[in-house]
């Protein structure tokens, strides 16, 4: 759902537009001036402003240039009575994205704002992309630092990555929750041909089966019940780049199927389309599932298993590699320092001996958790055994419910609590909506939220 802001001083035309609009699912703001609507768009920014050219007071053209001060990339049309070539050059130029002559039909109405907002969509997630590559290749040096670790394991690993990353090959990332695969992936993905190019990740145990099919291959306007534009899959959001599928052990037969036929055409149909859309991305995959055992099963199709894995690569456990174990609290330390505890800057070898002791069995991913919670309740710069959790150093089985932090499949191998926060908030958004079979009104009430809420929470984890 959209903000759409209407200005006509001709209200009969302002409600006939608004009427279309608001059929559409979108959410209408109507203004009888141009004064008066910038007023609004100051406190209410718009996705789409659709105003009349000529209006008493502040014409159209005035108002878009205004707009544009405000928000440079609010798509707009003008609408006009008086439609001439110079008007449509001079609307074009302040940067108008159609010029629409009156009268109009509703369906024409339909379709501009349709466009204009596939439009805002696309430049937005453009941006998004554009600035994570940015961020990605800025840091390469620091992502490649994350694989912390100068053990025999990782120096082969490192060697692997360095290796298939030259070539365009399917790789299967194998090891347990919180052993840094998706650091592993965006590895590979900065050291290839296509780092300048986007990278994008799907948790495929993460989606409920009955929105992964739109997550990934996106759907059309109409496809079902609450799609009421076209939304693009991640499949083609990652077409010049790099596609992971974390967690493919998790997706259902069906989905098998089509997600081969990528692998071996390059191609697919959006949710409810019949347009062949052709991708160029290289596919990574990542799971801690025993995939040749769901074959043996019938769980897992060995054709896709073959496609999916021309090269495996395995990250080592924690537990394989503890000569890292000081290495990787230096780099947490250093990391998480700024936030947790900026005086502490080391730590000591009583804490070490504990932390060689423990099994780990969230991996890297717990001795990071256990590391920052040692770094808010240390007293001096250095980490002792005493700033430990209590079932590191021996004195009590982690409690119940809670054994490793790490051992829950979060989405990265290194996340803020925010970030942690946000991904549980989307868990619990899923596990509603599938609950309310798709009916918004319904979820909103189930999570005991405002429907408005909802729609925002929606359109911010791309949910719906």
């Amino acid at each position: 759902m959209a903000n759409v802001l209407i200005i006509d001083d001709n209200e009969t035309m302002r409600e006939g537009v608004a009427q279309v609009v608001r059929r559409m699912g979108h959410k209408v703001c109507a203004s009888a001036s141009g004064s008066e609507a910038l007023g609004i768009f100051k406190k209410t920014p718009a996705d789409f402003v659709i105003t009349d050219l000529k209006m008493n007071g502040m014409d159209g053209l005035e108002v878009l240039r205004r707009i544009r001060e405000l928000d440079p990339d609010c798509p707009t049309l003008l609408m006009t009575a008086y439609g001439t070539v110079e008007a449509a050059v001079e609307a074009m130029k302040q940067g108008a994205m159609d010029f629409l002559t009156k009268p109009f039909a509703p369906e024409v109405v339909r379709l501009k704002v349709e466009r204009a907002l596939e439009l805002r969509a696309a430049r937005r997630m453009s941006e998004r992309l554009r600035a994570e590559n940015d961020q990605l290749r800025e840091t390469e040096g620091e992502q490649q630092k994350t694989l912390v670790g100068a053990t025999e394991a990782m120096r082969r690993l490192h060697e692997q990555i360095a290796k298939v990353a030259k070539t365009d090959a399917s790789v299967a990332i194998y090891g347990e929750s919180g052993t840094g695969k998706e650091l592993v992936a965006r590895a590979i993905h900065l050291l290839s041909r296509r780092s300048q190019g986007p990278f994008i990740k799907v948790n495929c145990g993460a989606i409920a089966e009955t929105l992964l099919e739109s997550e990934l291959f996106g759907h059309e306007r109409g496809a079902f019940t609450g799609a009421i534009k076209r939304r693009l899959g991640r499949l083609e959001l990652a077409d010049g780049g790099t596609l992971l599928l974390d967690e493919i052990g998790e997706i259902s037969a069906a989905m098998q199927v089509k997600l081969l036929r990528v692998l071996q055409e390059g191609t697919f149909e959006r949710v409810g389309g019949e347009q062949t859309i052709k991708v160029d991305l290289r596919i990574l995959s990542a799971t801690h599932r025993d995939l040749p055992k769901l074959i043996s099963e019938g769980k897992f199709r060995e054709d896709l298993f073959y496609r999916l894995q021309v090269v495996p690569l395995t990250v080592p456990p924690l537990r394989e590699r503890r000569a890292d174990i000081p290495e990787l609290c230096r780099h947490f330390i250093a990391k998480h320092g700024p936030r947790c505890n900026p005086s502490v800057t080391a730590i000591a070898e009583d804490a070490l001996t504990r932390l060689y002791a423990y099994h780990f069995p969230g991996n890297v991913r717990e001795l990071e958790n256990v590391v920052s919670q040692a770094m808010v309740f240390c007293e001096g710069n250095t980490i002792t055994a005493a700033a430990l959790p209590a079932h590191i150093r021996g004195e009590e089985a982690p409690p119940r419910g809670s054994t490793d932090l790490g051992s829950l499949e979060l989405p990265s191998d290194s996340m803020t609590l925010p970030e942690i926060l946000d991904d549980l908030e989307r868990q619990l958004i899923l596990k509603a909506y599938r609950e309310a079979k798709g009916v918004k009104t319904e979820t909103a009430r189930l999570l005991g939220i405002k429907p408005s809420a909802l729609y925002y929470k929606l359109d911010k984890y791309g949910i719906a």
